[in-house]
C-alpha cells in the first residue's frame, strides 16, 4: 500500500456522517480461491503536526485499519475551496460586494528576504497561495497571487515588505505578462500599519486596464476610499479612428509618505515622475510596513504581475 502524506487543509474539513468504528476488514479473495484473513496494521499518525493529530484523533483509535484511514483522508484531498458569493468578480451576471463585517482570514507571513524586502505575506490568505521570485540580474520581482480584491474592509494579495519608520518614497515599473487577465487586477505599492487583512493603509495601484488610484483605509476594518484616474488619448495607435479615445496605461507609479500626507506619482511613458492629484492624510505609528504586491481580483485563480526598477528610500522627495 502506498504511503500518503498528511496535507488536508483544516479550513475545509467536514465531519463524517457517522463515526468510524475500528474493525477487521472483510476477507480478501486470493488466487486459488484462498482468502486473506490477516488483520491490517494498526494506523499511526501520518504527520508530526500536533494540530493535525488532534484534528484526526477520532480516526486514530487503536485497531483502526490503515486502509480505512486512507479512505477517510482521500476525499479531503480533492475538495475544491468554496468561493463565497460576495467574493465572485464582477461579470455580466454578478457584481462583487463587500464581505460580511465579521469575515476575516489570518494572513500567512514568511520572514524570508527577497531582493530589498525583508519578508512576504499572503495578506488575507487567498484560497490559492501566492509566491514571488526576484531576478537579481534584471531587478524584477515576479509576483503570483489570487485574491478577491484589495478593497472594501479587508484585502487578499501577495505582499513583499520591510519595516520602516518616518518618511518614505516608493516607485516601480509595472507590467502584466498575460494580456487576458481580469481587467480589475491590480499591482500595488502599499504602506500599511500591520499584516492583518483589515489594516489601515495607503495604496497606489495600477489596474489591469490602466486605471490608477490612490486609496486609503483610515482605520482598521473601515471601508477603503480613493481617488481614481483613467487616462486616454485620441489619435493614438489602436484606435478605430483618429477620433477614438485610446486607453493609456502608465509605465510607472509611485507613492510618497511625508509625515501623515500620502501622494501619488505617475510616469505615463517614461517621463520624469510627477505628483498626480491631491494627497490624502493617514496617521501610521512606526514601525509600519512598506512594500509591493499584487492581487488577481479572482478569489481562486492566480495571475502574475512584474514590478521592476524599484526605488525605496527612507525619506520624502525621492520618488523617481
Amino acid at each position: 500500500m502506498a504511503s500518503m502524506r498528511c496535507s488536508a487543509n483544516l479550513n475545509y474539513i467536514r465531519p463524517l456522517r457517522r463515526p468510524v468504528t475500528p474493525a477487521v476488514l472483510p476477507p480478501v479473495a486470493l488466487a486459488g480461491g484462498r482468502q486473506d484473513r490477516r488483520r491490517y496494521p494498526v494506523a499511526r499518525p501520518l504527520c508530526n503536526n500536533a494540530l493535525m493529530r488532534t484534528a484526526f484523533a477520532p480516526f486514530l483509535a487503536p485497531g483502526l485499519p490503515v486502509l480505512m484511514l486512507c479512505t477517510v483522508l482521500l476525499p479531503l484531498r480533492g475538495q475544491a475551496p468554496v468561493v463565497p458569493a460576495w467574493a465572485q468578480p464582477g461579470s455580466a451576471t454578478h457584481v462583487q460586494v463587500a464581505p460580511p463585517p465579521d469575515f476575516h482570514r489570518p494572513s500567512k507571513n514568511f520572514e524570508t528576504a527577497i531582493g530589498i524586502f525583508a519578508g512576504q505575506s499572503d495578506i488575507g490568505s487567498a484560497l490559492v497561495p501566492g509566491s514571488a521570485i526576484y531576478d537579481g540580474g534584471t531587478k524584477q520581482y515576479t509576483i503570483n497571487s489570487a485574491g478577491y480584491n484589495v478593497w472594501y474592509t479587508r484585502d487578499e494579495f501577495r505582499y513583499l515588505w520591510r519595516k520602516m519608520s518616518g518618511d518614505v518614497s516608493l516607485a516601480a515599473d509595472i507590467t502584466y505578462p498575460d494580456p487576458n487577465g481580469y481587467g480589475d487586477r491590480k499591482a500595488v505599492l502599499v504602506i500599511r500599519q500591520d499584516l492583518d487583512d483589515d489594516s489601515k493603509e495607503a495604496i497606489a495601484a495600477l489596474h489591469g486596464l490602466g486605471m490608477i488610484h490612490l486609496a486609503l483605509r483610515p482605520e482598521k476594518g473601515v471601508r477603503i476610499t480613493d481617488m481614481e484616474y483613467r487616462i486616454g488619448g485620441r489619435g493614438r495607435p489602436g484606435g478605430a479612428s483618429p477620433d477614438s479615445l485610446v486607453n493609456v496605461v502608465a509605465q510607472r507609479i509611485g507613492i510618497e509618505k511625508r509625515g501623515d500626507s500620502f501622494a501619488l506619482f505617475v510616469s505615463l511613458e517614461g517621463e520624469p515622475m510627477n505628483q498626480f492629484g491631491p494627497p490624502v492624510n493617514l496617521h501610521l505609528d512606526g514601525p509600519f510596513y512598506v512594500g509591493i504586491g499584487f492581487c488577481s481580483h479572482l478569489p481562486d485563480k492566480s495571475d502574475t504581475a512584474v514590478l521592476s526598477h524599484i526605488v525605496l528610500e527612507n525619506s520624502a522627495g525621492k520618488v523617481r
